[in-house]
């Protein structure tokens, strides 16, 4: 049985432990709080204070850039020696702007190690692309696919060869053709260039007259008097007397030259003659000096090409 003397001292522990917070009173509870919340607006105002100072300096900033600004707006306005109207003025500083924007892009650049050489590269690329109609984003993907299709090399018109070792003829040391080489240009020559100016779509025929190293027993020459002569129709071709392998080479290339140009199917292309004299051995390739009698160096080289259009009227 518990008696009202054992009872007494449990009542007052209860008391004692009201208005306790984790050990600590109300009123020191209190204080804790407020010491909290101190630190939380002690915090906030430094932050705050942070971003005014900030903004302080980046107004600074503006200002100093604004002032350099106008410093150089006057001093170009007084360059160009008079006010400039509001809508002039306007325009003058959008492009500034610009300018200043790409001063800091190029600037930027520089930093990375993009020396003026790589920039012109760049632009002529961006020129090249524009051009063809080609945007930059999609640059790589086109060069891509260009690189898997089946590219095939430029296709050039041929080169059609007549030398002596072959069958065509000249009267030794002379511009004169014999029958039967004046008979296959008029023919099947004739039908060859046709067929190749059509297909290659090209419009010049050049008459291109070589000749071996042996010398030419003349002395005196008189193509600068009779070729234009010739090639109008005024003088026969017998009238051309080359003294050396030059004007024999092109003299042989101005008879070729008017039989084409009287052959009906040639009508309306432009043929020239030319001479390589002595220079040019079969196969494109310069004489070492290799003098002698020798047949596959006499010859006459047709070549087509089409006009520059540089050059037409």
């Amino acid at each position: 049985m518990v008696t009202k003397a054992e009872t007494s001292p449990r009542l007052e522990h209860k008391g004692y432990n009201r208005g306790l917070i984790l050990g600590l009173t109300m009123a020191e509870s209190m204080l804790l709080l407020v010491f909290c919340l101190l630190l939380v607006a002690a915090a906030m105002i430094t932050a705050e204070r942070k971003h005014r100072l900030d903004a302080e300096q980046r107004l600074v900033r503006f200002e100093q850039q604004n002032q350099k600004l106008s410093a150089q707006l006057v001093e170009a306005q007084a360059k160009l020696g008079g006010p400039l109207t509001p809508a002039d003025r306007a325009k003058f500083e959008s492009e500034w702007r610009e300018l200043v924007s790409a001063r800091q892009i190029i600037d930027g650049l520089k930093m990375n190690d993009a020396s003026p050489t790589d920039l012109e590269k760049l632009a002529a690329v961006s020129k090249v692309l524009a051009n063809n109609n080609v945007p930059l984003d999609q640059a790589a993907r086109k060069l891509e696919e260009m690189l898997k299709g089946d590219i095939q090399p430029h296709e050039w018109p041929p080169i059609i060869n007549l030398s002596e070792a072959g069958g065509y003829y000249f009267t030794s040391g002379s511009a004169a053709l014999t029958p039967a080489f004046e008979g296959k240009l008029e023919t099947s020559i004739a039908e060859q260039i046709s067929d190749n100016l059509e297909r290659y779509k090209v419009d010049v025929v050049e008459v291109i007259g070589h000749t071996d190293e042996q010398r030419v027993a003349r002395s005196t020459s008189n193509l600068d008097d009779a070729s234009i002569g010739v090639i109008d129709g005024r003088l026969p071709v017998d009238a051309l007397q080359p003294a050396d392998n030059a004007g024999l080479g092109l003299a042989r290339a101005i008879a070729v030259a008017n039989v084409l140009k009287a052959n009906p199917k040639l009508k309306g292309v432009t043929v020239l003659p030319m001479s390589a004299a002595q220079l040019v051995v079969p196969g494109d390739k310069l004489t070492a000096g290799q003098a002698g009698d020798v047949q596959e160096r006499r010859r006459i080289e047709i070549r087509i090409r089409r006009r520059a259009q540089s050059l037409q009227p």
